[in-house]
Order: structure tokens, then sequence, then C-alpha cells
């Protein structure tokens, strides 16, 4: 039985990591051709996520970065006219980013093409395997999304 685990664990480790690479390049190369990149993209999707609002301090924890280097990703999204930012009235050391209408729009746009992809991807399976795809999905999020620490 452990041989036959370990084959498993094997391939589904190898299947994920194609899926996960194949992933990371099919959203890179979306984004891109709609003038954002990853990192620009996740930065709106939590500020819609904040209400619109959110510290640069907030969204480098978010995010992993450190304030620098969330402050260059602001300064290239605010260049595209995406956020703007806001010193905060009570601490000037403070900075608040803004997701604007046109960042909103942007975002909207994205997720609207992701959405059309998806749905041309799953209109190629018929109903019982889409129903097996988002059952699996639901299962793996359960088991490890939600259910196991980062670090073991």
């Amino acid at each position: 039985m452990s041989d036959e685990l370990d084959a498993d664990v094997a391939r589904v480790w190898a299947l994920l990591f194609e899926i996960v690479l194949d992933g990371e390049k099919r959203l890179a190369a979306h984004f891109a051709a709609r003038g954002l990149t990853t990192p620009q993209f996740y930065v709106l999707k939590t500020l819609l996520e904040q209400h619109g609002r959110c510290s640069i301090g907030v969204l480098a924890r978010l995010h992993g970065l450190t304030n620098a280097s969330m402050s260059g990703l602001i300064n290239r999204l605010e260049t595209q006219g995406l956020v703007a930012r806001q010193p905060d009235t009570n601490d000037r050391r403070t900075i608040h980013v803004l997701l604007t209408d046109e960042g909103r729009a942007a975002f909207d746009s994205v997720q609207a093409s992701l959405h059309e992809y998806v749905h041309a991807v799953f209109a190629l399976l018929s109903a019982d395997e889409r129903q097996n795809v988002i059952t699996y999905l639901s299962r793996y999020a359960d088991l490890i999304v939600r259910g196991m620490p980062l670090h073991l």
C-alpha cells in the first residue's frame, strides 16, 4: 500500500506542478494583454476586497512585499490611472491607496475575460465532467486550502 500511495503522491505532485505553472503563464499572458502584471492585478483585487481603500503598509503585508516594493507597484498603477494615493489625515506617515473608477473598470474587464475563458474551457466538458471537476476542486480546497497549515 505504501508503494501505491507513494506513486499516487508523485503523480499528484507532478500534475499540480504542471497545472500551477501553466496557470501562472496563462494568467500572466492574459494580464499582459490588458496592460497589467500579475502583481498589479492582485493589488487591484485586494483593493476591491478592502472596499477600494487600503494603506500601502497593509497592502505590502497582505502580498508579502516590503513597503518599498509595494510603493513601486503602486507608482505604476497610479501612472496608469488605476489607483490614487491619499495621505492619512491623522498620520502623515500613512498613505492610503484608493481604487479609481478606471481601476475598477480594468479589474472588472479582466475578471469578465477570465470568466469567458473558463466558460470556453468548461463548454468542452460534459455536465458530468464539469461536476466532477467542481467536486474534486472543492474537496481539494476543503482538505488543503482550508484544512492544512502552510508549513507542516
